[in-house]
């Protein structure tokens, strides 16, 4: 469903790459983790996946359309749920789910679904009617949720979710991400989060410095110590 090939971004006035040469794949049906520090490059490789930073070097495909080539295409069969959790503070939650849902052109069942079916899993349809702005850090995060599944789309990245959010709303989440890709859709998480990254996820992408380690399966190494090798990582990073 996604393809990154041969992609790097370096900003303007900015003599470093802040993604170099990235290369890897998100199937169909399978969660892959994004991880590494601060500033080793995961929020520009998302915000150039879902098409919101322009880049020149390498190719991004959905669903087999080019997101630099044919982004209206490419756009509508992703959903992104952003770590700043943006929302319209003047809206209610339903108009908001409404607005977003119009954008991507989804039907009214559609977004009947996701503001009396999806919320309930959520804890708040009890809020929908409410203007946002009187929102919670946490209810905002959910309603962005809400709304980057409107148009039901095949592909789901979603940058650090779990900010904010209680216990119980974690669980869910991550429940109903697991449920998400094992019906026939792809997701791609980025979190600082290893106990959730190695819960939910099928394979692991590291990156450090703009530039991928490893990529790790999950489902095949079973044993794996995301944590320790996580360390090691950035142990090369803080001594380079």
């Amino acid at each position: 469903m996604l393809q990154v090939i041969n992609f790097s971004k370096k900003y303007a006035k900015n003599k470093n790459y802040s993604a170099k040469n990235i290369n890897f794949s998100v199937p169909t049906g399978k969660i892959v983790g994004l991880v590494g520090s601060n500033g080793a490059g995961k929020t520009t490789i998302i915000k150039s996946i879902i098409g919101v930073l322009p880049f020149s070097e390498g190719t991004i495909k959905v669903g087999g359309f080019d997101i630099a080539k044919q982004p209206d295409k490419a756009k509508r069969l992703i959903g992104y749920v952003p770590d700043d959790h943006t929302v319209y503070d003047k809206l209610t939650g339903r108009e908001y789910i409404n607005y977003i849902g119009s954008l991507y052109g989804a039907t009214k069942e559609q977004k009947r679904y996701a503001a009396d079916g999806l919320a309930k899993p959520f804890d708040i349809a009890y809020a929908l009617d409410f203007q946002i702005a009187g929102y919670s850090h946490g209810m905002k995060q959910k309603i962005c949720i809400l709304g980057a599944l409107v148009h039901n789309p095949k592909l789901w990245v979603l940058d650090e979710p779990m900010v904010g959010l209680d216990h119980q709303t974690m669980r869910s989440l991550c429940e109903f991400i697991r449920s998400y890709a094992d019906g026939e859709h792809s997701v791609l998480f980025s979190s600082h989060n290893l106990d959730v990254v190695r819960k939910i996820c099928d394979q692991v992408i590291f990156i450090r410095k703009g530039e991928l380690v490893n990529i790790v399966d999950l489902a095949e190494e079973k044993d794996f110590d995301l944590d320790q090798y996580y360390m090691e990582v950035n142990e090369v990073e803080d001594h380079a």
